[in-house]
C-alpha cells in the first residue's frame, strides 16, 4: 500500500472517530431538564407540616416541606386527565430499584404497551430499564395499597408533562435524594 493511500486512511479513520467522539456530548445532552424543574429550595405561603410532601399536579411540582413556610421542590410528571390520584397518603414501603408490574386496569386499558404482562403473572425486576426507575415510594391510604407511586422514570422528557398511568414521575437523582430525605409514614397530600 502506498503511503498517500495510508496516509489518507489514517486520517478518515481520525477524522471520523473525532466527529463521533465530539458528537457525543450533544447526544448526551439531547435532553436536558427545565431548570425550574431541578430540585430547589423555595417559600411556601402553605401552613403544611415540616416533613410532609405536597404534590400540586397542575404545576408539576413536588414539595417536601423542610420548614415553616420552607420547601424543597422537585419537578415531577403527573397522571393523565382522569388516571391521577388526589387527596391524602401515607408512604408505607419504599424500594431501591423496584420490580414492576402494570395494573390489570392498565393492562385492559393498553394491552399492546404491555403485551409482554398479558394472561400470565410476569413482573418486571428491578433495573434501569424499569419504568419506576431507581426509588418508589409507595402510597397507602387507609392502610391499603393506592397503586400510586411516587417514582423514578426512564422517560425523562416526561417531566413537566401529565402523561403517566396516574403515578408521580421524578429524574431518577432526584428521587434517589427524596428517598433519602422522607422515612415511611410520610404524609402526601395530591391536591
Amino acid at each position: 500500500m502506498s503511503a498517500p493511500l495510508m496516509l489518507r486512511r489514517h486520517f478518515l479513520t481520525s477524522a471520523a472517530a473525532a466527529s463521533t467522539t465530539l458528537a457525543m456530548p450533544s447526544i448526551a445532552r439531547a435532553f436536558e431538564v427545565d431548570t425550574k424543574y431541578l430540585p430547589q429550595e423555595v417559600r411556601i405561603k402553605s401552613g403544611v407540616e415540616p416533613g410532609q410532601i405536597l404534590i400540586l399536579p397542575q404545576a408539576h411540582y413536588l414539595y417536601l416541606v423542610t420548614g415553616p413556610n420552607q420547601a424543597r421542590r422537585y419537578g415531577v410528571g403527573v397522571g393523565k386527565a382522569g388516571l391521577e390520584f388526589k387527596g391524602d397518603a401515607v408512604i408505607q414501603r419504599k424500594a431501591k430499584w423496584p420490580n414492576w408490574r402494570p395494573t390489570a386496569e392498565m393492562i385492559k386499558r393498553e394491552p399492546r404497551t404491555y403485551a409482554k404482562f398479558v394472561d400470565n403473572d410476569y413482573i418486571q425486576p428491578g433495573g434501569p430499564s424499569n419504568p419506576l426507575g431507581a426509588r418508589a415510594l409507595y402510597l397507602y391510604k387507609n392502610g391499603r395499597d393506592t397503586y400510586f407511586r411516587i417514582h423514578g422514570t426512564t422517560q425523562p422528557r416526561s417531566i413537566g408533562r401529565s402523561v403517566s398511568n396516574g403515578c408521580i414521575r421524578m429524574i431518577n437523582d432526584h428521587v434517589k435524594d427524596l428517598y433519602e430525605r422522607v422515612p415511611t409514614g410520610t404524609r402526601v397530600t395530591v391536591l
